[in-house]
């Protein structure tokens, strides 16, 4: 199972797929998508899920980044049912970190999707003078801001969202986090349909590249070395991993 690219995404397809996960990483990692998430988005196709993640390169104005990835996910999505998928419907989840949760909040309140779920990791909703500290130097003069702005992307989201399944991680080390004020506007607009769970992390949990140690012959002090690593480096992306699954399909087992 390889990477390929599909009008303009990264897509990985198992042999038996049974969901498809797009995928919209956060600011300035989120144009190589297949290398700063490789680990965890590998781990969601092993477990049965045709990945497509769609890069971008961040603009104050993220409705038109929101409309562009939509566009590029179903031109992918277009190619994919009539080849690999052979046209059969399967549940579609978004699934974003950071700011790729408020384009995927944008997607699901502007556009007509269908979304079997969202999956909103380390949710952000900065204003631009708090997310770009350079824009503090000139917002004076010419008034800098995000389109929409957080304060809109909220009304936009408590008014029009229609993806009432959804999931919301918060780790324990994020000091921008911004998923409990997320919470009370979903809750509110789908009672009962809103998990959030705190795990242990940082806002960059989500990013953990996989290491593939191989010992030799003679199992040495550096291959017991490279094992913990393996166990404890990565323990918070395991944890991840196993609640973003679990959540998509209680009744799996991993």
């Amino acid at each position: 199972m390889d990477w390929q690219e599909i009008s303009g995404n990264w897509v990985l397809v198992p042999p038996r797929s049974t969901a498809i996960v797009h995928f919209l990483g956060g600011a300035f990692v989120a144009a190589a998508p297949q290398v700063t998430y490789r680990r965890l988005l590998e781990r969601l196709a092993v477990q049965g899920y045709t990945i497509v993640a769609t890069p971008f390169v961040n603009t104050f104005d993220h409705t038109a980044i929101a409309r562009t990835v939509l566009n590029d996910f179903e031109q992918a999505l277009d190619r994919l049912y009539s080849t690999v998928l052979r046209k059969r419907y399967l549940p579609i989840y978004g699934v974003g970190h950071s700011m790729g949760c408020k384009l995927h909040l944008l997607i699901g309140s502007l556009f007509s999707v269908e979304r079997a779920g969202n999956v909103l990791i380390a949710f952000n909703n900065f204003s631009a003078r708090d997310a770009v500290p350079l824009v503090e130097q000139f917002s004076p003069l010419f008034a800098v801001e995000f389109t929409p702005s957080p304060q809109e992307t909220n009304q936009i989201v408590s008014r029009q969202y229609q993806v009432r399944r959804n999931l919301l991680v918060k780790f324990t080390n994020d000091t921008i986090d911004q998923s409990l004020p997320l919470k009370e506007v979903l809750q509110t607009r789908f009672p009962g349909m809103v998990v959030a769970q705190t795990l242990s992390g940082n806002h960059l949990t989500p990013l953990g590249p996989d290491v593939n140690w191989k010992s030799g012959a003679v199992f040495t002090p550096f291959d017991a070395i490279g094992q913990w690593m393996r166990q404890e480096v990565y323990r918070e992306l395991h944890q991840l991993e196993r609640t973003i699954l679990h959540w998509i399909d209680p009744l799996s087992s991993f």
